[in-house]
């Protein structure tokens, strides 16, 4: 929180909210055995799983860059959320396609 204090000279919370926000899936896609055929069915995600895949995506994005200590790789990560850029978005992005592509299995969703 206080690298990202240093960086962006505004509340952190305040960051660390709006990099969650922008993180966080609506849609991901479920897979579901129907007929002995596989779907990769589109459903809503529940508030408390976006937290926690936001939260899991920008430690994940954190945790692969190298050469740095692990709280200035979290606050770079957390501030590109910030600014909708970064590996947490990107998987956000790709989520949503995945979603949007199989939206003709959304009759299976119970």
């Amino acid at each position: 929180m206080e690298n990202i204090e240093k960086k962006l000279k505004t509340n952190p919370l305040d960051v660390f909210e709006k990099a969650i926000e922008n993180a966080s899936p609506i849609f991901e896609v479920v897979s579901k055995r129907i007929g002995g055929a596989n779907y990769q069915v589109p459903r809503e995600v529940r508030p408390q799983r976006r937290f926690f895949l936001a939260c899991k995506w920008i430690i994940e994005g954190a945790r692969s860059v190298k050469g740095k200590p692990m709280a200035e790789k979290l606050a770079d990560e957390i501030i590109a959320a910030f600014n909708n850029e970064g590996f947490a978005i990107k998987k956000k992005q790709n989520v949503h396609k995945m979603a949007e592509a199989n939206r003709a299995f959304a009759h299976f969703a119970k």
